[in-house]
């Protein structure tokens, strides 16, 4: 039986513990490293599976990424199973997590108060000719993951959809939303529809423990905050 396993190919593996899905079902960060180096190379020989391949790679590297982030794309191929685009693979892999390491990490904006929400958005928001419906994706640190825009409408309204807003923000792992839009009338009193709009996201977020921190108007180069004025 042992024979018999150690030549067992990857297809015949439970489903949870084949790479590509074991990634997709329980995480990147579950997969040793020869099991990423399996997702690279995609199979193996006749002899072996890629996982089993990879851990031959592997093994000639004194199981050291960086080690064998030294080795040749020639050398990578005197493996049995690994020809020349495998090898540039696994090679150009290696190059994009040292390049990582030497990447400095993405200074995000921190929501401290409406007016840094408004320097970040006006030049996206200034003198448009029609309504924009915005949102600005927030971390648990109130930091800006992403702004995204929902609609574009006419010159007096723009239809936003609710069920859009929060996708948006169940996909980027959101922990709190800012609503943002504009008036190109150049009023900044907030009209009924926009408070009702308000008050159904509002709600909706608190069911989805998605809270609205706020909801700017723009307009003329000005601005009016829900929170500010107690209206969210």
């Amino acid at each position: 039986m042992e024979d018999i396993d150690k030549h067992l190919g990857i297809k015949a593996w439970a489903e949870e513990d084949r790479p590509r899905e074991k990634l997709l079902i329980k995480g990147k960060t579950t997969l040793s490293d020869a099991e990423l180096i399996a997702i690279l190379i995609g199979s193996g020989s006749r002899d072996e599976s890629a996982v089993d391949l990879s851990k031959r790679i592997l093994s000639s590297a004194s199981n050291n990424l960086n080690q064998l982030g030294k080795v040749s794309v020639v050398e990578l191929q005197k493996f049995n199973g690994i020809g020349e685009a495998k090898a540039i693979s696994i090679a150009a892999a290696l190059e994009l997590g040292k390049r990582r390491k030497e990447s400095d990490p993405i200074k995000r904006v921190k929501i401290t108060h409406s007016s840094v929400v408004f320097d970040y958005m006006r030049e996206v928001m200034d003198d448009l000719p029609h309504e924009e419906f915005w949102v600005l994706l927030l971390n648990r640190g109130n930091q800006i993951l992403e702004k995204v825009n929902i609609s574009k409408g006419g010159v007096s309204q723009t239809v936003v959809d609710a069920k859009i807003v929060f996708k948006m923000a169940i996909d980027k792992l959101a922990s709190s939303i800012i609503l943002c839009h504009n008036h190109p009338s150049g009023n900044l009193k907030p009209s009924e529809a926009d408070k009702q709009l308000t008050k159904k996201i509002k709600e909706a977020g608190i069911i989805l423990d998605l809270p609205i921190l706020d909801h700017l108007i723009f307009a003329d180069n000005k601005y009016l905050s829900f929170a500010d004025e107690g209206l969210l």
